[in-house]
């Protein structure tokens, strides 16, 4: 694991002292505003409000939150909170692509890849790709299987980037479980736990969003889909905080 930069120095602090007054203002506000606008996009379906503008307006907006509070951050490590906001750019482009779910399926879907390949080389700023094995072998069963339950309803067409972009899933997943696992007995495990948990959340979430596209009968899907992406995402950006307690 590299080690922490010296905040103490006289170049690393005005990062602290520069972000911290508006992170300490809009620490509660981002959030709240980014939970209702993921309502009201939420909202948009055709099980809720029935109101597409909604979905144009808010999810966008829900996702510049998330890009807001990391970009905020007082970070220990500027190359984890670059990487991490440009994951989340990517993220973002993925968003508005999938407002069109047929015609934008394929660009949303190269999108959130380049997404988790940012993520990856985040979290591999903190420690080794593939440090704990037993991490990766883990989520590669669970990719296998997702991929066994979607492979009768992916279309030939678009069966080599499903394969591509769940294998960039499942290692983003195994990165950010392998940095929790190397550090969950030091003085930032709570801070790694949730970046783990985020990881898992946006794996439920496109497993959702893929079960609907290639499978169907998942009973209000927006709901479950955008509630586990939005709050992995938020999850995976407050890596970029020095601390946990700092967010």
């Amino acid at each position: 694991m590299p080690a922490v930069p010296d905040t103490s120095s006289p170049a690393a602090l005005p990062i602290a002292h520069a972000t911290g007054a508006p992170a300490s203002s809009l620490r509660f506000a981002l959030p709240l505003l980014g939970v209702l606008a993921a309502a009201l996009a939420t909202a948009s379906a055709s099980w809720a409000l029935d109101r597409a503008w909604l979905n144009f307006v808010f999810k966008p907006l829900a996702t510049l939150c998330v890009i807001a509070w990391c970009a905020l951050s007082a970070t220990d490590d500027a190359r984890l909170k670059r990487w991490l906001l440009t994951g989340l750019g990517f993220s973002l482009a993925g968003d508005v692509a999938l407002l069109w779910p047929v015609s934008g399926f394929l660009v949303g879907l190269v999108s959130f890849l380049l997404g988790h390949l940012s993520y990856l080389v985040a979290l591999t700023s903190r420690v080794r790709f593939a440090a704990r094995p037993s991490a990766f072998a883990a989520w590669a069963v669970v990719a296998g299987g997702v991929l066994a339950w979607l492979w009768p309803g992916v279309p030939a067409d678009l069966a080599a980037p499903v394969v591509v972009y769940v294998c960039a899933l499942a290692a983003m997943a195994a990165q950010a479980t392998t940095v929790w696992l190397v550090n969950r007995r030091g003085v930032d495990a709570a801070r790694w736990l949730l970046v783990a948990l985020g990881g898992a959340l946006f794996v439920a979430s496109d497993a959702i969003l893929a079960a609907d596209k290639f499978v169907g009968g998942v009973p209000m899907p927006t709901l479950w889909n955008l509630a586990l992406y939005w709050g992995g995402q938020w999850l995976i950006a407050s890596g970029a905080w020095r601390r946990w307690r700092d967010a």
